[in-house]
């Protein structure tokens, strides 16, 4: 697959995200599964793993300000 930013192969590789899910709310997803753009750094989720990052961030602490959640495939 090609970056839609610099058209170089995008490579799989683990990583940690943060996602914002709410003003004063992050969940850091550990050991995350992407395809990433060596050359200009942009990075894709597919969709199966979009879709239980989805899952896990509804599932998260609603309470806390800062989680850290370790993705499990």
């Amino acid at each position: 697959m090609k970056c839609h930013v610099c058209s170089t192969d995008l490579k799989p590789t683990i990583t940690d995200m943060p996602f914002k899910t709410g003003p004063k709310r992050i969940v850091i997803l550990k050991d995350l599964p992407v395809l990433q753009c060596h050359s200009c750094g942009e990075y894709l989720l597919e969709d199966s793993v979009m879709s239980k990052v989805e899952v896990m961030l509804n599932q998260a602490d609603q309470q806390a300000e800062l989680e850290i959640v370790r993705y499990a495939a």
